[in-house]
C-alpha cells in the first residue's frame, strides 16, 4: 500500500507500520489470524468517512456528478489485500475482463478497439458499437447478489462469511465543505475506494454477463465500462438488450443517457439502434477509457485531447515551472514527471501523421517557453530549449513508447487480444485513392528509422536497447 493516503477515522496511517518494520508484521499476521478464525472484524473499522468528489463535468449542484470516496481505516486496506490475494488463486475471471486484472490494462481494451475499427475501414465493412454504461454501477451492487456470485465462483463459504462480516454494520458520514452529517447505515453497495472492492465488483460482472457475453473484441469489458461490437447493426442491438435483461434483472441499471452507439465505415445512411423502445444517442466519437476513438478511423480529435491533457497538468504546476529560483533542469525534471504522462496516453496505440506529431511538439515548446520565461521575441532556438530543461523531443518519445508497446504485443502468446487483433484478415478491399494510415504503417517506419526488425522484439533487452532515443 502506497504511503500519504488519506486516513480514516482511527487516524492511524499505513506509514506506521511500515516504520515498525519486523514488529508490524508479527502483530499484523496475528491480528489477522485472529479475524480469520473469529470471522470477527475490529467494530472501529466498521466506520468510514464519506467525501463526494466533483467529476469535472455537468452540473456542480447536482449530486449525480459527483463520486463518492470513503476513507477507511488503512488497517483495514492492509486486511482487504491479505483477502483479495487469497480470492485471485481460486476465482477464475473472464478473458473479456480487463479491469483491476493482472497483466491487462486500459491500453490493452483500447489498443484492440483501434485495430479492430482498423481493419474494418480498410476492408470497407460496417462495424457497429455500443457503450454500455451502468448507473452508479459500485453503489447498486445488491449484497445477497455479491454474496451468491463469490458462491457461484467457487469462493470457500469461509470467505464469504469474512467478507460477509466486513459489510455488517457499516456505518459512515458524509464530509463537505460546510461540515459532517450524522453517522449512517451503509446497507447497499460495494465499498468506494475499498482495496478488494474492484476484485468483487469483478466477481459480480463475471456471473451476470456469463449467459450474454461474446469473445474479445467483441465484449470488452473494464470494470463497468462496456463495449459491445458486431458486423451488423440488428444484431448489437438484440445484444444489447440482452445485455440489459441480464444485468437490471439483478439488481443493475443501464444508464437510458448515457449509453451511446457508434458506426464505422457507415453507408448506408444513419440507422440506429434501440433500447427498450428508447433510440439510443448516436455519436461519431466516443471517449473509451480516456481515449477518443472516432468513427472514421482517425486520431486528430485525440491529438487535440493528449494537447489540452498537458496544458492541464501544466497548469497544475505552473507555480513550480514558473518559478525564477528554480533551476532549468528541476523544471524539465518536473515537465518530464507530471506534463508529458498525461500527453502521451494512449498514443502508443495510434499512428501519428508528421503534422498531429508537430501539433503536439509545439504545444510542449510553447509549455517549456513559459517555464523558462522565453519568449519568440528572445530569438532562442527549440534546441537550446530543449538542451536547457533536459527534455526530448515529443515526437521521439511517442516513437519510443510506439516500439514499446509492438514489442509487448509481439512477445505474447498467440490467443492474446493484441495479437489476435494484428493477426485478424478480413475480405474486403481497401477504398481507391489514396490510403489511409494503419498502425502498422506507423511502426515499420519507426522500426526503418532504428534498424530494427519484428524479430528482435523477442528479445525484450535487445529491443528496449534498440528503440530508446537516449534523450530524457
Amino acid at each position: 500500500m502506497k504511503s500519504g493516503k488519506a486516513v480514516g477515522p482511527d487516524d492511524i496511517p499505513v506509514e506506521v507500520w511500515k516504520c515498525l518494520g519486523e514488529a508490524a508484521v508479527e502483530f499484523l499476521t496475528s491480528l489477522f489470524n485472529r479475524v480469520l478464525e473469529s470471522e470477527k472484524m475490529p467494530e472501529e473499522w466498521r466506520r468510514s468517512v464519506l467525501v463526494p468528489i466533483f467529476k469535472n463535468k455537468g452540473d456542480v449542484q447536482s449530486c449525480s456528478n459527483y463520486r463518492g470516496i470513503k476513507l477507511m481505516s488503512h488497517t483495514m486496506k492492509l486486511w482487504e489485500r491479505v483477502v483479495e490475494a487469497r480470492l485471485r488463486k481460486v476465482v477464475e475471471i473472464c478473458e473479456q475482463q480487463y479491469g483491476f486484472m493482472p497483466r491487462k490494462s486500459t491500453t490493452d481494451a483500447i489498443f484492440a478497439l483501434r485495430i479492430l475499427m482498423e481493419k474494418y475501414r480498410d476492408g470497407q465493412r460496417e462495424l457497429h458499437c455500443v457503450f454500455v454504461d451502468l448507473e452508479k454501477a459500485y453503489d447498486r451492487v445488491p449484497r445477497e447478489e455479491l454474496w451468491y456470485c463469490m458462491r457461484k465462483s467457487g469462493v470457500a463459504e469461509k470467505y464469504v462469511r469474512v467478507v460477509q462480516d466486513m459489510y455488517e454494520r457499516s456505518r459512515t458520514v458524509v464530509r463537505c465543505a460546510v461540515g459532517q452529517t450524522e453517522e449512517f447505515n451503509v446497507e447497499v453497495g460495494l465499498h468506494q475506494g475499498s482495496a478488494l472492492s474492484p476484485f468483487l465488483f469483478a466477481i459480480v460482472m463475471d456471473q451476470l454477463s456469463e449467459e450474454v457475453r461474446q469473445e474479445s473484441p467483441w465484449t470488452m469489458m473494464f470494470a463497468d465500462d462496456i463495449v459491445i461490437c458486431s458486423e451488423s447493426r440488428e444484431q448489437v442491438g438484440e445484444n444489447l438488450e440482452r445485455w440489459r435483461f441480464a444485468l437490471e434483472r439483478r439488481g443493475m441499471k443501464v444508464s437510458r443517457s448515457n449509453t451511446e452507439y457508434m458506426c464505422v465505415n457507415e453507408r448506408k445512411g444513419s440507422g440506429t439502434v434501440r433500447l427498450q423502445g428508447e433510440e439510443v444517442k448516436k455519436v461519431q466519437e466516443f471517449k473509451y477509457l480516456g481515449s477518443t476513438v472516432q468513427s472514421n478511423g482517425e486520431c486528430g480529435k485525440e491529438v487535440k485531447k493528449r494537447v489540452q491533457a498537458g496544458w492541464n497538468g501544466w497548469r497544475k504546476v505552473s507555480g513550480v515551472l514558473c518559478d525564477q529560483k528554480i533551476s532549468a533542469r528541476i523544471k524539465g525534471k518536473v515537465y518530464r514527471t507530471v506534463v508529458r504522462p498525461a500527453m502521451l496516453y494512449g498514443l502508443e496505440t495510434v499512428s501519428l501523421r508528421k503534422r498531429q506529431e508537430s501539433e503536439l511538439e509545439v504545444a510542449e515548446l510553447k509549455m517549456l517557453r513559459f517555464s523558462l520565461g522565453v519568449t519568440r521575441l528572445d530569438r532562442i532556438r527549440n534546441e537550446y530549449i530543449r538542451g536547457t530543461a533536459h527534455v526530448g523531443r515529443l515526437g521521439d518519445k511517442v516513437r519510443e513508447a510506439r516500439l514499446r508497446w509492438f514489442g509487448h504485443v509481439q512477445r505474447r502468446k498467440s490467443e492474446y487480444i493484441g495479437r489476435r487483433m494484428l493477426d485478424m484478415e478480413l475480405p474486403g478491399r481497401r477504398q481507391r485513392g489514396r490510403p489511409k494510415r494503419r498502425y502498422m504503417d506507423g511502426i515499420n517506419e519507426d522500426m526503418n528509422l532504428v534498424g530494427a526488425s519484428v524479430e528482435d522484439a523477442e528479445d525484450r533487452d535487445r529491443w528496449r536497447e534498440m528503440i530508446r532515443c537516449g534523450v530524457p
